[in-house]
């Protein structure tokens, strides 16, 4: 997207089409609405394989919590979230984590 346009309310986006190439064109289409998503890659790449990911790429949880199937590592977020990857579930993930966390750490008092 180049940039949205209208008065007072959002009426287009301004695209560019085949952007870099010797062929490149704006394009304007008409709307009345825009919802902006960005990351719909995971960024899991830096676990190299350890922790499971599904074949997009997202980390596989345990059913019921937040546990990777690596013993104590939880993970939260839009890592985790192949659904709906917006930022307020990632928020709520992050309690549920952090829950999730504790309940693993009180686990192992005394042991």
């Amino acid at each position: 997207t180049v940039g949205l346009e209208g008065e007072g309310r959002v009426e287009r986006a301004v695209l560019k089409k085949n952007m870099g190439k010797a062929d490149e064109e704006t394009v304007k289409i008409d709307i009345s609405g825009f919802f902006l998503a960005i990351g719909h890659k995971p960024n899991t790449d830096a676990f190299g394989g350890r922790i499971e990911t599904d074949d997009m790429g997202y980390i596989r949880l345990s059913r019921g919590n937040q546990q990777t199937n690596i013993d104590g590592v939880f993970a939260c977020g839009d890592v985790a979230d192949p659904e709906y990857r917006q930022a307020i579930t990632a928020a709520a993930s992050g309690c549920k984590v952090a829950l999730d966390a504790d309940r693993y750490l009180r686990s192992l008092e005394g042991k």
